[in-house]
């Protein structure tokens, strides 16, 4: 039932990295909001748990794919 494929996978984990530990490591101006800090928390996480699961519903919902065809 897994609709992400293996470079999809490495590009949600490390963006969604990128997204938590950005807010919590660095000092700029725009994490100082409190819906810019915790929606970058909440989509970082999104991503890392499409990325373990390798599902993603809104891929499924539009019956899209990133998985290669086994021919």
């Amino acid at each position: 039932m897994s609709n992400v494929g293996t470079l999809d996978r490495i590009i949600r984990f490390i963006l969604g990295a990128v997204l938590i530990a950005a807010p919590l490591l660095t000092g700029w101006p725009i994490w100082s909001d409190a819906t810019a800090f915790w929606g970058a928390i909440v989509v970082g996480g999104v991503l890392i748990a499409t990325s373990a699961l390798s599902f993603c519903p809104i891929y499924a919902a539009l019956r899209l794919s990133s998985k290669r065809q086994r021919t």
